[in-house]
C-alpha cells in the first residue's frame, strides 16, 4: 500500500489508517509468513497543541494510555532518527485486534506509528522501507508484510546500510475460500516469553520437514488444496516448544481431520490458535463442536469467525 501523497501543508492533514489483523508462522512457515485477517485497529490523526488519545473498542485501556505507547513512540522514535520535527497529534483509535495473544497487535500498532511519520515528518519512504522498519523493530518480517500488504505473504529482510532494513516481500492470493475460526483466551502471552523457550539448533531432520511443509503449505493455498493442507501444517521448529505455554493448542490439533475442520497452529507466538476451516462445512456447527471440545477440557476461549482479507493497511488525508 503506498501513502498518499502529502498535502501542501501536511501540517493542517488528517491522517486516517486502517490496519489489519495478522497471523504468523502458519505452523511450518517460521518467521517467513503471515496472513492478514478481516478486523482491524483504526486510527484517525491530527495535529494538536500536545498528544491526546481517545480509544474505543477492544483492550481500550492500553490504546488510550499515553505512556509507553507504541504508536506514539514509534512515531517519536522515527522522527527523531530521520532528523524531522515532532508535530504533536491527537488519535482517536477503534480497536478490533486482541493485544499480545499472537494477533499482529504490535507489527500494526508500529506500522501505524511509521506511517503517521511519514505523513506527518513528510518523508519520501517505499513500502519496501515502511515493512522494513517495522519488521527490524519486530525483529522479523512476517507479520509487518502481511499487515501492510494484505493477504498471504512470504518475506524476508535484508540490511540495506547500517541499521536500514528492507523488506522483500511477495504477496499471494490464495485460491478459493479459506474460513478461519481464531480461538483467544483470556490470558496474553509476551513474543519474548514465548521466544526463550525455543532451542538454540535443530536437527536436520526437523528442519527439512519444516522446508518441506512450509513448501507444500504455499502449493496448497496458491492451488487451493485442502486435500494437503492438513498434512502441511505439521511444525517441529516452535509449537512442540510452546504448546505449554498456550493450553488451547495442544486439545484444538486433536481436532484436525474431524468434520468441518482442516487443522490449527499457533496464531504468531500464541496464545490464540487459528483453525482453518473446510468452506463446505456449518460454521456455526464447527464452532459448537470447537467449544464443547474445549469445555470437555475445562477450557474457554473467544471463538471469532473470520477470513483472509486481501486488503492490507489502508490510508487516506484530508484538511480540516
Amino acid at each position: 500500500m503506498n501513502m498518499p501523497s502529502t498535502a501542501k501543508n501536511p501540517k493542517r492533514s488528517r491522517l486516517r489508517l486502517a490496519l489489519p489483523a495478522t497471523s504468523a508462522n502458519l505452523g511450518p512457515a517460521f518467521d517467513a509468513a503471515a496472513l492478514a485477517m478481516d478486523f482491524y485497529i483504526k486510527i484517525d490523526a491530527r495535529p494538536a497543541v500536545e498528544f491526546f488519545i481517545s480509544a474505543t473498542g477492544r483492550d481500550r485501556e492500553i490504546c488510550g494510555a499515553l505512556q509507553d505507547h507504541l504508536i506514539l513512540n514509534t512515531y517519536r522514535e522515527v522522527l527523531d532518527a530521520a532528523g524531522r520535527p515532532l508535530t504533536p497529534l491527537s488519535l482517536k483509535i477503534s480497536n478490533q485486534i486482541p493485544i499480545g495473544k499472537g494477533c499482529g497487535s504490535s507489527a500494526a500498532a508500529r506500522l501505524a506509528g511509521i506511517a503517521l511519520a511519514v505523513h506527518f515528518g513528510r518523508l519520501r519512504w517505499s513500502d519496501a522501507q515502511i515493512i522494513g522498519e517495522a519488521s527490524r523493530r519486530e525483529h522479523h518480517p512476517d507479520n509487518a508484510s502481511a499487515c501492510w500488504m494484505g493477504g498471504l505473504t512470504v518475506a524476508r529482510m535484508s540490511i540495506v546500510t547500517g541499521e536500514a532494513v528492507e523488506a522483500q516481500v511477495v504477496g499471494i492470493r490464495p485460491k478459493g475460500k479459506w474460513p478461519l475460526l481464531l480461538a483467544v483466551p483470556e490470558q496474553s502471552l509476551s513474543t519474548e516469553a514465548a521466544r526463550r523457550v525455543l532451542p538454540a539448533q535443530y536437527s536436520r531432520a526437523d528442519a527439512v520437514t519444516n522446508v518441506q511443509n512450509s513448501m507444500l503449505l504455499l502449493a496448497a493455498f496458491t492451488q487451493g488444496r485442502p486435500d494437503v493442507f492438513s498434512a502441511a501444517l505439521e511444525d517441529r521448529i516452535h509449537q512442540p516448544y510452546r504448546a505449554p505455554l498456550c493450553p488451547l493448542l495442544p486439545p484444538l490439533q486433536e481436532l484436525k481431520g474431524e468434520d468441518g475442520i482442516l487443522g490449527a497452529v499457533l496464531s504468531g507466538a500464541g496464545p490464540s490458535v487459528l483453525i482453518f476451516l473446510d468452506p463446505h462445512a456449518s460454521l456455526s456447527k464447527t464452532r459448537q463442536r470447537v467449544a464443547a471440545h474445549l469445555s470437555r477440557r475445562g477450557l474457554t476461549a473467544e471463538l471469532l469467525p473470520t477470513s483472509i482479507t486481501l486488503r492490507g493497511a489502508r490510508a487516506s488525508f484530508s484538511k480540516y
